[in-house]
């Protein structure tokens, strides 16, 4: 999914160009940066669910199957439904959908308060999130990033963005998690943009789309 971006967007590729050159010239060589969105609230997070640990075309599939079922994007509705549908209709994973169950009860119930996020800090967020099962940081740290539009969230667990950082610098390996981290405190506090030009340059490099846990719509 592409749209316009947020007005901060402006200011946080001026900075990055400052502070990391090569980083900000990806889109000279590769296009313009798509702003890809993802849902808010509990479709954004039942997405981020589908994409985990399997390409980003399976997720695509599995997530047009799923939202085209009745009721499967509230959380009550998607209580109701059994495996026949969420597994044999939509194609998620056995524990993939016990952890979609796992995120619907937690809003129901009052547990999980996506309607809070907005006033928490990053790590507030992300632990917020981490609390139900089957939200793990990476999948927290996207919702962030893609659904709440936050500027200073870097999925440094992402395998993807390693590889672009390392393509990009001429590195002889791809950074660890920790690496990626240290490496990460240049682009502060724009780190989401950093991770999108980086997902952005690793499109352009390996000439496969949708290299970036995006959203289609």
């Amino acid at each position: 999914m592409t749209s316009s971006s947020p007005d901060w967007v402006a200011d946080g590729l001026r900075a990055i160009a400052a502070a990391d050159p090569p980083l900000a010239a990806v889109t000279e060589r590769a296009g313009p940066l798509p702003w890809r969105r993802r849902p808010r609230g509990f479709p954004g997070l039942l997405r981020a669910i589908c994409g985990q640990q399997i390409s980003n075309r399976a997720a695509g599939a599995i997530w047009a199957r799923l939202r085209a079922v009745p009721g499967a994007l509230e959380p009550a509705g998607l209580l109701t439904l059994d495996d026949s549908v969420l597994c044999g209709v939509a194609g998620l994973s056995r524990p993939k959908a016990s952890h979609a169950r796992s995120l619907a009860t937690a809003i129901v119930e009052g547990r999980l308060r996506l309607d809070a996020l907005p006033a928490m800090t990053d790590d507030e967020a992300v632990a917020h999130l981490c609390a139900v099962r089957g939200l793990g940081r990476w999948t927290a740290q996207v919702h962030l990033l893609f659904a709440e539009e936050r500027a200073d969230v870097f999925p440094d667990g992402d395998l993807a963005l390693a590889a672009s950082l390392a393509h990009l610098r001429g590195l002889a390996a791809r950074p660890t998690q920790r690496e990626l981290v240290v490496l990460a405190e240049v682009w502060r506090p724009w780190r989401s943009l950093a991770a999108r030009l980086l997902w952005h340059h690793w499109r352009h490099a390996t000439g496969r789309p949708g290299t970036d846990p995006e959203d289609d719509g």
